[in-house]
Protein backbone atom coordinates (compact mmCIF):
# COMPACT_ATOMS: atom_id res chain seq x y z
CA UNK A 1 0.00 0.00 0.00
CA UNK A 2 1.24 3.04 -1.17
CA UNK A 3 0.99 6.67 0.83
CA UNK A 4 0.48 9.52 -1.33
CA UNK A 5 2.60 12.26 -1.93
CA UNK A 6 0.30 15.22 0.59
CA UNK A 7 0.25 12.54 3.61
CA UNK A 8 3.97 12.13 3.56
CA UNK A 9 5.65 14.05 6.76
CA UNK A 10 8.58 16.39 5.63
CA UNK A 11 11.11 16.22 8.82
CA UNK A 12 15.20 15.84 9.15
CA UNK A 13 16.04 12.70 10.60
CA UNK A 14 16.71 11.92 14.21
CA UNK A 15 16.88 15.67 14.45
CA UNK A 16 13.56 15.60 13.73
CA UNK A 17 12.30 13.01 16.18
CA UNK A 18 14.51 14.50 19.13
CA UNK A 19 13.31 18.03 18.47
CA UNK A 20 9.47 16.07 19.20
CA UNK A 21 10.70 14.36 21.85
CA UNK A 22 12.17 17.31 23.89
CA UNK A 23 8.89 19.30 23.75
CA UNK A 24 7.17 16.95 25.39
CA UNK A 25 8.10 16.10 28.22
CA UNK A 26 10.57 13.13 27.83
CA UNK A 27 13.74 12.55 28.03
CA UNK A 28 16.06 10.05 26.04
CA UNK A 29 19.24 8.21 26.86
CA UNK A 30 21.49 5.81 25.32
CA UNK A 31 24.54 3.66 26.50
CA UNK A 32 26.79 1.53 24.59
CA UNK A 33 27.34 -1.37 26.43
CA UNK A 34 31.09 -1.70 24.70
CA UNK A 35 32.65 2.06 25.04
CA UNK A 36 30.51 2.72 28.32
CA UNK A 37 29.65 5.76 26.24
CA UNK A 38 25.98 7.47 27.93
CA UNK A 39 24.41 9.84 25.43
CA UNK A 40 21.57 12.45 27.01
CA UNK A 41 19.31 14.44 24.93
CA UNK A 42 18.51 18.07 25.76
CA UNK A 43 15.14 17.25 27.26
CA UNK A 44 16.98 14.32 29.56
CA UNK A 45 18.43 17.51 31.27
CA UNK A 46 15.70 19.41 31.27
CA UNK A 47 13.36 17.21 33.06
CA UNK A 48 16.46 17.25 35.80
CA UNK A 49 16.87 20.84 35.85
CA UNK A 50 20.01 21.46 33.77
CA UNK A 51 21.69 23.00 30.96
CA UNK A 52 22.71 20.64 28.24
CA UNK A 53 26.72 19.73 29.04
CA UNK A 54 25.99 21.52 32.96
CA UNK A 55 26.87 17.82 34.27
CA UNK A 56 28.64 15.15 32.68
CA UNK A 57 26.52 12.34 30.42
CA UNK A 58 27.91 9.25 32.48
CA UNK A 59 26.49 5.95 33.71
CA UNK A 60 28.33 6.18 37.14
CA UNK A 61 27.18 9.69 37.68
CA UNK A 62 23.75 8.46 36.69
CA UNK A 63 23.40 5.25 38.82
CA UNK A 64 25.36 7.03 42.16
CA UNK A 65 24.27 10.50 41.82
CA UNK A 66 21.00 11.16 40.34
CA UNK A 67 19.19 7.84 40.72
CA UNK A 68 17.67 7.13 44.26
CA UNK A 69 19.27 4.20 46.27
CA UNK A 70 16.20 2.57 46.85
CA UNK A 71 15.30 2.29 42.75
CA UNK A 72 18.90 0.96 41.89
CA UNK A 73 17.74 -2.78 41.85
CA UNK A 74 14.33 -2.18 39.83
CA UNK A 75 16.43 -0.07 37.38
CA UNK A 76 19.69 -2.23 36.93
CA UNK A 77 17.10 -5.64 36.65
CA UNK A 78 15.18 -3.48 33.71
CA UNK A 79 18.41 -2.47 31.58
CA UNK A 80 19.80 -6.14 31.88
CA UNK A 81 16.64 -7.31 30.22
CA UNK A 82 17.67 -9.92 27.06
CA UNK A 83 17.36 -8.33 23.33
CA UNK A 84 14.32 -9.97 22.55
CA UNK A 85 12.33 -8.95 25.36
CA UNK A 86 9.89 -6.58 25.48
CA UNK A 87 11.14 -2.88 27.15
CA UNK A 88 10.07 -2.88 30.84
CA UNK A 89 8.91 -0.19 31.83
CA UNK A 90 9.35 0.78 35.88
CA UNK A 91 9.03 4.16 38.43
CA UNK A 92 12.27 5.62 39.47
CA UNK A 93 13.16 8.83 41.29
CA UNK A 94 15.93 11.09 40.21
CA UNK A 95 17.57 13.73 41.93
CA UNK A 96 16.73 17.55 40.52
CA UNK A 97 18.39 19.91 40.11
CA UNK A 98 16.37 22.24 42.43
CA UNK A 99 13.30 20.44 43.02
CA UNK A 100 15.06 17.59 45.25
CA UNK A 101 14.22 13.88 44.44
CA UNK A 102 11.17 13.50 41.43
CA UNK A 103 9.20 10.37 40.08
CA UNK A 104 10.05 9.35 36.55
CA UNK A 105 8.55 6.94 33.97
CA UNK A 106 11.76 4.95 32.67
CA UNK A 107 11.70 2.31 29.75
CA UNK A 108 14.35 0.52 28.40
CA UNK A 109 15.59 -1.98 25.42
CA UNK A 110 18.73 -3.68 24.60
CA UNK A 111 19.37 -3.44 21.04
CA UNK A 112 22.19 -4.20 18.45
CA UNK A 113 23.98 -1.35 16.64
CA UNK A 114 26.26 -3.07 13.91
CA UNK A 115 27.09 -5.77 16.55
CA UNK A 116 27.45 -3.14 19.08
CA UNK A 117 25.50 -3.74 21.90
CA UNK A 118 23.33 -0.82 23.57
CA UNK A 119 21.07 0.29 26.12
CA UNK A 120 18.19 3.27 24.81
CA UNK A 121 15.84 4.27 27.16
CA UNK A 122 13.79 7.22 27.97
CA UNK A 123 12.11 9.09 31.39
CA UNK A 124 8.98 10.68 31.57
CA UNK A 125 7.93 13.10 34.15
CA UNK A 126 5.27 11.82 36.26
CA UNK A 127 5.79 13.36 39.72
CA UNK A 128 2.47 15.35 39.78
CA UNK A 129 0.30 11.97 38.72
CA UNK A 130 2.44 10.23 41.16
CA UNK A 131 1.80 12.59 43.88
CA UNK A 132 -1.59 12.21 43.82
CA UNK A 133 -1.75 8.36 43.18
CA UNK A 134 -0.11 8.61 46.81
CA UNK A 135 -2.39 10.92 47.86
CA UNK A 136 -4.95 8.91 46.78
CA UNK A 137 -4.14 5.65 48.80
CA UNK A 138 -3.02 7.26 51.53
CA UNK A 139 -6.29 9.22 51.60
CA UNK A 140 -7.89 5.69 50.94
CA UNK A 141 -6.11 4.12 53.80
CA UNK A 142 -7.31 6.81 56.14
CA UNK A 143 -10.78 6.31 55.08
CA UNK A 144 -10.58 2.54 56.21
CA UNK A 145 -8.43 3.25 59.00
CA UNK A 146 -11.17 6.04 60.43
CA UNK A 147 -13.86 3.39 59.65
CA UNK A 148 -12.37 0.89 61.47
CA UNK A 149 -12.12 3.13 64.63
CA UNK A 150 -15.39 4.66 64.26
CA UNK A 151 -16.84 1.24 63.96
CA UNK A 152 -18.49 1.41 60.89
CA UNK A 153 -19.74 -1.27 58.41
CA UNK A 154 -21.96 -0.96 55.29
CA UNK A 155 -25.13 -2.34 54.21
CA UNK A 156 -26.74 -1.96 50.72
CA UNK A 157 -30.05 -4.07 49.53
CA UNK A 158 -30.68 -4.03 45.74
CA UNK A 159 -34.65 -3.73 46.11
CA UNK A 160 -34.92 -5.38 42.73
CA UNK A 161 -33.43 -8.40 43.57
CA UNK A 162 -33.33 -7.97 47.33
CA UNK A 163 -30.04 -8.99 47.76
CA UNK A 164 -28.05 -8.09 50.83
CA UNK A 165 -24.45 -7.19 50.44
CA UNK A 166 -22.33 -6.16 53.84
CA UNK A 167 -18.97 -4.89 53.74
CA UNK A 168 -16.11 -6.22 55.94
CA UNK A 169 -16.74 -3.94 58.51
CA UNK A 170 -20.32 -4.74 58.92
CA UNK A 171 -19.01 -8.24 59.15
CA UNK A 172 -16.82 -7.80 61.65
CA UNK A 173 -19.79 -5.96 63.87
CA UNK A 174 -21.77 -8.75 62.96
CA UNK A 175 -18.64 -11.23 63.98
CA UNK A 176 -19.17 -13.07 61.03
CA UNK A 177 -16.86 -14.52 58.44
CA UNK A 178 -17.39 -12.58 55.34
CA UNK A 179 -18.34 -16.04 53.21
CA UNK A 180 -21.44 -16.29 55.28
CA UNK A 181 -24.41 -15.09 53.07
CA UNK A 182 -26.75 -13.18 55.04
CA UNK A 183 -30.59 -12.22 53.60
CA UNK A 184 -32.84 -9.43 54.93
CA UNK A 185 -34.24 -11.48 57.63
CA UNK A 186 -31.47 -13.16 58.91
CA UNK A 187 -29.26 -9.82 59.12
CA UNK A 188 -32.47 -8.17 60.70
CA UNK A 189 -32.71 -10.94 63.39
CA UNK A 190 -29.67 -10.34 65.02
CA UNK A 191 -31.16 -7.49 66.53
CA UNK A 192 -32.68 -8.12 69.92
CA UNK A 193 -36.41 -9.22 69.95
CA UNK A 194 -37.71 -5.43 71.42
CA UNK A 195 -35.48 -4.04 68.10
CA UNK A 196 -36.44 -5.78 65.54
CA UNK A 197 -39.77 -4.53 64.81
CA UNK A 198 -38.80 -1.15 64.65
CA UNK A 199 -35.57 -2.55 61.94
CA UNK A 200 -37.97 -4.28 59.90
CA UNK A 201 -40.42 -1.55 60.04
CA UNK A 202 -37.28 1.16 58.94
CA UNK A 203 -36.58 -1.06 55.68
CA UNK A 204 -39.60 -1.46 54.99
CA UNK A 205 -40.26 2.06 54.56
CA UNK A 206 -37.49 3.12 53.19
CA UNK A 207 -38.17 0.64 50.53
CA UNK A 208 -41.89 1.48 49.73
CA UNK A 209 -41.16 5.44 50.54
CA UNK A 210 -37.86 6.09 50.35
CA UNK A 211 -37.84 7.13 54.24
CA UNK A 212 -34.52 7.22 55.30
CA UNK A 213 -33.52 6.03 59.26
CA UNK A 214 -31.36 7.13 62.16
CA UNK A 215 -32.09 4.55 64.59
CA UNK A 216 -30.34 3.43 67.91
CA UNK A 217 -30.96 -0.83 68.73
CA UNK A 218 -29.43 -3.01 70.44
CA UNK A 219 -27.96 -5.91 68.82
CA UNK A 220 -26.53 -9.43 69.42
CA UNK A 221 -23.57 -10.57 67.54
CA UNK A 222 -22.81 -14.00 66.16
CA UNK A 223 -21.09 -14.63 69.11
CA UNK A 224 -23.34 -13.60 71.63
CA UNK A 225 -21.99 -10.03 72.85
CA UNK A 226 -24.90 -7.61 73.24
CA UNK A 227 -23.94 -4.39 71.49
CA UNK A 228 -25.72 -0.69 70.79
CA UNK A 229 -25.63 -0.13 66.89
CA UNK A 230 -26.74 3.06 65.06
CA UNK A 231 -28.45 2.33 61.51
CA UNK A 232 -28.87 4.85 59.58
CA UNK A 233 -29.78 4.51 56.13
CA UNK A 234 -30.97 6.45 52.82
CA UNK A 235 -33.03 5.47 49.37
CA UNK A 236 -31.30 5.76 46.21
CA UNK A 237 -34.07 6.43 43.18
CA UNK A 238 -34.40 6.06 40.19
CA UNK A 239 -35.85 8.64 37.45
CA UNK A 240 -38.87 8.26 38.95
CA UNK A 241 -38.66 8.54 42.45
CA UNK A 242 -38.87 4.61 43.42
CA UNK A 243 -35.83 3.50 45.95
CA UNK A 244 -33.81 1.29 43.89
CA UNK A 245 -30.70 0.49 45.91
CA UNK A 246 -31.12 1.18 50.00
CA UNK A 247 -27.57 2.04 51.46
CA UNK A 248 -26.90 1.97 55.57
CA UNK A 249 -24.38 1.92 57.78
CA UNK A 250 -24.29 0.45 61.28
CA UNK A 251 -21.86 1.78 63.79
CA UNK A 252 -20.77 0.33 67.26
CA UNK A 253 -21.97 2.39 69.64
CA UNK A 254 -21.91 0.20 72.78
CA UNK A 255 -19.44 2.44 74.96
CA UNK A 256 -20.49 5.86 73.93
CA UNK A 257 -24.16 4.40 74.39
CA UNK A 258 -23.61 2.93 77.98
CA UNK A 259 -21.95 6.30 78.97
CA UNK A 260 -24.82 8.04 77.90
CA UNK A 261 -27.17 5.69 79.83
CA UNK A 262 -24.89 5.82 82.71
CA UNK A 263 -24.97 9.60 83.02
CA UNK A 264 -28.94 10.01 82.46
CA UNK A 265 -28.82 7.28 85.45
CA UNK A 266 -26.64 9.62 87.36
CA UNK A 267 -28.60 12.66 86.71
CA UNK A 268 -31.64 10.97 87.64
CA UNK A 269 -30.26 9.05 90.79
CA UNK A 270 -28.62 12.72 91.89
CA UNK A 271 -32.02 14.29 90.78
CA UNK A 272 -34.28 11.38 93.53
CA UNK A 273 -31.61 12.55 95.88
CA UNK A 274 -32.19 15.77 95.92
CA UNK A 275 -36.09 15.45 95.79
CA UNK A 276 -35.60 13.13 99.16
CA UNK A 277 -32.81 15.07 100.57
CA UNK A 278 -35.31 18.10 100.11
CA UNK A 279 -37.74 15.61 101.97
CA UNK A 280 -35.46 14.67 104.10
CA UNK A 281 -34.87 18.61 105.50
CA UNK A 282 -38.47 18.90 105.56
CA UNK A 283 -39.47 15.77 107.80
CA UNK A 284 -36.34 17.50 110.02
CA UNK A 285 -37.84 20.58 110.24
CA UNK A 286 -41.42 19.29 110.51
CA UNK A 287 -41.07 16.77 112.78
CA UNK A 288 -38.55 18.39 115.29
CA UNK A 289 -40.56 21.78 115.37
CA UNK A 290 -44.55 19.63 116.15
CA UNK A 291 -42.15 17.81 118.55
CA UNK A 292 -40.98 20.96 120.66
CA UNK A 293 -43.99 22.88 120.04
CA UNK A 294 -45.93 20.16 121.72
CA UNK A 295 -43.82 19.96 124.27
CA UNK A 296 -43.10 23.10 124.85
CA UNK A 297 -46.84 23.04 125.10
CA UNK A 298 -47.34 20.69 127.70
CA UNK A 299 -44.29 22.38 129.88
CA UNK A 300 -46.10 25.45 130.01
CA UNK A 301 -49.67 23.57 131.16
CA UNK A 302 -47.43 21.87 133.56
CA UNK A 303 -46.37 24.86 134.82
CA UNK A 304 -49.80 26.36 135.51
CA UNK A 305 -51.31 24.14 137.27
CA UNK A 306 -51.11 23.06 141.06
CA UNK A 307 -53.40 20.15 140.65
CA UNK A 308 -52.08 17.21 141.56
CA UNK A 309 -54.00 14.67 139.02
CA UNK A 310 -53.68 16.91 135.96
CA UNK A 311 -50.05 17.69 136.58
CA UNK A 312 -49.71 13.62 136.46
CA UNK A 313 -51.33 13.66 132.85
CA UNK A 314 -49.71 16.19 131.47
CA UNK A 315 -46.31 14.88 132.50
CA UNK A 316 -47.40 11.45 131.23
CA UNK A 317 -47.88 13.25 127.46
CA UNK A 318 -44.57 14.97 128.07
CA UNK A 319 -42.99 11.57 128.86
CA UNK A 320 -44.68 10.36 125.16
CA UNK A 321 -43.69 13.32 123.50
CA UNK A 322 -40.02 13.03 124.38
CA UNK A 323 -39.89 9.10 123.77
CA UNK A 324 -41.53 10.30 120.29
CA UNK A 325 -38.67 12.81 120.02
CA UNK A 326 -36.35 9.98 120.76
CA UNK A 327 -37.47 8.01 117.87
CA UNK A 328 -37.90 10.51 115.54
CA UNK A 329 -33.94 11.06 116.32
CA UNK A 330 -32.60 7.64 116.35
CA UNK A 331 -34.27 7.46 112.60
CA UNK A 332 -33.08 10.52 111.30
CA UNK A 333 -29.45 9.62 112.82
CA UNK A 334 -29.51 6.17 110.80
CA UNK A 335 -30.54 8.14 107.89
CA UNK A 336 -27.25 10.65 108.23
CA UNK A 337 -25.32 7.54 109.24
CA UNK A 338 -25.63 5.59 105.70
CA UNK A 339 -23.96 8.69 104.02
CA UNK A 340 -21.33 8.14 106.82
CA UNK A 341 -20.84 4.21 106.00
CA UNK A 342 -20.59 5.06 102.17
CA UNK A 343 -16.85 4.56 102.00
CA UNK A 344 -16.62 1.42 104.46
CA UNK A 345 -14.40 -1.33 102.43
CA UNK A 346 -16.89 -3.60 101.06
CA UNK A 347 -16.24 -7.72 101.35
CA UNK A 348 -17.46 -10.74 99.47
CA UNK A 349 -20.64 -11.56 101.10
CA UNK A 350 -22.75 -15.24 100.29
CA UNK A 351 -26.22 -13.98 100.21
CA UNK A 352 -27.09 -17.16 102.12
CA UNK A 353 -25.21 -17.24 105.06
CA UNK A 354 -26.39 -13.12 105.29
CA UNK A 355 -29.90 -14.54 105.34
CA UNK A 356 -29.47 -17.16 107.59
CA UNK A 357 -28.10 -14.64 110.01
CA UNK A 358 -31.32 -12.27 109.21
CA UNK A 359 -33.74 -14.88 110.02
CA UNK A 360 -31.87 -16.20 112.64
CA UNK A 361 -32.70 -12.38 114.43
CA UNK A 362 -36.23 -12.53 112.91
CA UNK A 363 -36.98 -16.24 114.28
CA UNK A 364 -39.71 -15.14 116.47
CA UNK A 365 -41.63 -12.49 113.70
CA UNK A 366 -41.62 -15.87 111.40
CA UNK A 367 -43.09 -17.91 113.84
CA UNK A 368 -45.44 -16.05 114.99
CA UNK A 369 -47.10 -15.09 111.69
CA UNK A 370 -46.44 -18.67 110.39
CA UNK A 371 -44.17 -17.11 107.29
CA UNK A 372 -42.51 -19.34 105.23
CA UNK A 373 -39.16 -18.03 103.60
CA UNK A 374 -37.85 -19.98 100.32
CA UNK A 375 -34.62 -18.50 98.86
CA UNK A 376 -32.58 -19.63 95.73
CA UNK A 377 -29.15 -17.85 95.07
CA UNK A 378 -27.55 -19.97 92.65
CA UNK A 379 -27.33 -17.94 90.04
CA UNK A 380 -25.65 -15.24 91.62
CA UNK A 381 -24.01 -16.61 95.23
CA UNK A 382 -21.77 -13.76 96.51
CA UNK A 383 -21.80 -10.09 96.08
CA UNK A 384 -18.77 -7.50 96.99
CA UNK A 385 -20.92 -5.37 99.58
CA UNK A 386 -21.01 -3.06 103.19
CA UNK A 387 -22.13 -6.57 105.45
CA UNK A 388 -24.35 -4.21 107.66
CA UNK A 389 -26.21 -3.00 104.60
CA UNK A 390 -26.35 -5.99 103.19
CA UNK A 391 -27.98 -7.53 106.70
CA UNK A 392 -30.34 -4.09 106.91
CA UNK A 393 -31.85 -4.78 103.11
CA UNK A 394 -32.70 -8.59 103.99
CA UNK A 395 -34.29 -7.59 107.25
CA UNK A 396 -36.30 -4.48 106.08
CA UNK A 397 -37.81 -6.17 102.93
CA UNK A 398 -38.58 -9.98 105.14
CA UNK A 399 -40.04 -7.26 107.90
CA UNK A 400 -42.16 -5.66 105.54
CA UNK A 401 -43.61 -8.50 103.84
CA UNK A 402 -44.27 -10.07 107.05
CA UNK A 403 -46.12 -6.81 108.64
CA UNK A 404 -47.84 -6.56 105.30
CA UNK A 405 -49.02 -10.32 105.15
CA UNK A 406 -52.50 -10.53 103.78
CA UNK A 407 -55.50 -11.27 106.48
CA UNK A 408 -56.60 -14.52 104.98
CA UNK A 409 -53.37 -16.56 104.04
CA UNK A 410 -49.81 -17.25 105.85
CA UNK A 411 -47.01 -14.89 104.16
CA UNK A 412 -44.67 -16.83 101.81
CA UNK A 413 -41.71 -15.12 101.18
CA UNK A 414 -39.07 -15.88 98.04
CA UNK A 415 -35.78 -14.51 97.66
CA UNK A 416 -33.71 -15.19 94.99
CA UNK A 417 -30.59 -13.37 92.93
CA UNK A 418 -29.45 -12.94 89.28
CA UNK A 419 -26.40 -11.38 87.30
CA UNK A 420 -27.52 -9.78 83.88
CA UNK A 421 -24.30 -8.90 82.64
CA UNK A 422 -21.86 -7.16 85.16
CA UNK A 423 -24.99 -6.03 87.75
CA UNK A 424 -26.73 -8.26 90.44
CA UNK A 425 -30.00 -8.61 91.16
CA UNK A 426 -32.08 -9.65 94.44
CA UNK A 427 -35.70 -10.16 93.99
CA UNK A 428 -38.30 -10.17 96.86
CA UNK A 429 -41.70 -11.69 96.26
CA UNK A 430 -44.18 -11.68 98.88
CA UNK A 431 -47.86 -13.09 98.53
CA UNK A 432 -49.65 -10.09 100.93
CA UNK A 433 -51.57 -7.32 100.99
CA UNK A 434 -49.78 -5.42 98.08
CA UNK A 435 -50.01 -1.59 97.17
CA UNK A 436 -51.79 0.03 94.77
CA UNK A 437 -48.99 2.05 93.17
CA UNK A 438 -51.88 3.77 90.93
CA UNK A 439 -52.64 5.61 94.28
CA UNK A 440 -49.31 5.35 96.07
CA UNK A 441 -46.58 4.79 93.61
CA UNK A 442 -44.82 8.24 94.01
CA UNK A 443 -44.45 7.63 97.87
CA UNK A 444 -43.80 3.99 98.38
CA UNK A 445 -40.47 4.59 99.68
CA UNK A 446 -40.87 8.13 101.48
CA UNK A 447 -40.13 8.33 105.07
CA UNK A 448 -42.93 7.71 107.74
CA UNK A 449 -45.02 6.68 104.86
CA UNK A 450 -48.22 4.18 105.44
CA UNK A 451 -50.85 2.91 103.28
CA UNK A 452 -52.29 0.08 105.58
CA UNK A 453 -54.01 0.94 108.73
CA UNK A 454 -51.04 -1.42 110.49
CA UNK A 455 -50.06 -0.52 114.25
CA UNK A 456 -46.47 -1.51 113.77
CA UNK A 457 -46.02 0.64 110.63
CA UNK A 458 -43.58 3.42 111.21
CA UNK A 459 -43.00 3.73 107.54
CA UNK A 460 -39.23 3.91 107.73
CA UNK A 461 -38.00 0.71 106.66
CA UNK A 462 -38.27 1.27 103.06
CA UNK A 463 -37.33 4.54 103.07
CA UNK A 464 -33.63 3.17 105.24
CA UNK A 465 -33.09 0.69 102.66
CA UNK A 466 -33.59 3.14 99.33
CA UNK A 467 -30.99 5.11 101.09
CA UNK A 468 -28.91 2.42 102.08
CA UNK A 469 -29.13 0.75 97.84
CA UNK A 470 -28.76 3.93 96.02
CA UNK A 471 -25.81 5.17 98.37
CA UNK A 472 -23.77 2.25 96.75
CA UNK A 473 -25.01 3.21 93.55
CA UNK A 474 -28.18 0.62 93.38
CA UNK A 475 -31.38 1.18 92.56
CA UNK A 476 -34.84 -0.52 93.93
CA UNK A 477 -38.26 -0.98 92.31
CA UNK A 478 -41.34 -2.08 93.36
CA UNK A 479 -44.29 -3.84 91.23
CA UNK A 480 -47.13 -5.12 93.29
CA UNK A 481 -51.03 -5.64 93.25
CA UNK A 482 -53.96 -5.34 95.59
CA UNK A 483 -54.50 -8.35 97.13
CA UNK A 484 -52.02 -10.23 95.16
CA UNK A 485 -48.69 -9.41 96.61
CA UNK A 486 -45.37 -7.31 95.87
CA UNK A 487 -42.34 -7.62 94.26
CA UNK A 488 -39.05 -5.89 95.37
CA UNK A 489 -35.82 -5.77 92.25
CA UNK A 490 -32.70 -4.93 94.10
CA UNK A 491 -30.19 -3.72 91.85
CA UNK A 492 -27.24 -3.69 94.27
CA UNK A 493 -24.15 -3.92 91.50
Amino acid sequence: MSVPEGDKFSYDGEFHVTQIINNINTGIWEYNISTKEVKWSPGFYALLGYEPGEIAPSYDYFFENLLYYEDKPAFVKSINRHFHEAPETIRVRLLTKRSGYKWFESTAKRWDDNSTPKITGSIVDIHDHKLLQLQSVRNDHLFKETIKIAKIGGWEIDVKTMTLTLTREAYDIYELQDTVKLSIDEAISFFEPDYRPVMKKAVENIINYSQPFDLELMFRTARNNQIWLRAKGLAVIDDYGKCVTVRSIFQNIDYIKKKELEVHDAVNLLSDQNKRLQNFAYIVSHNLRSHTGNLQFMVDLFGQTDIEDDRKEIFSHINSISSSLKTTIEHLSEIVKIQAEIGKERKKLEFEATLKTVLMALEGNIKASGAKIEYDFSECPEVFYIPAYLESIFQNMITNSIKYKHPDRKPVIKVRTTKIRHHIYLYFEDNGMGIDLDRYGDSVFGMYKTFHHNPDAKGIGLFMTRNQVEALGGTIDIDSTVDVGTTFTVKLV
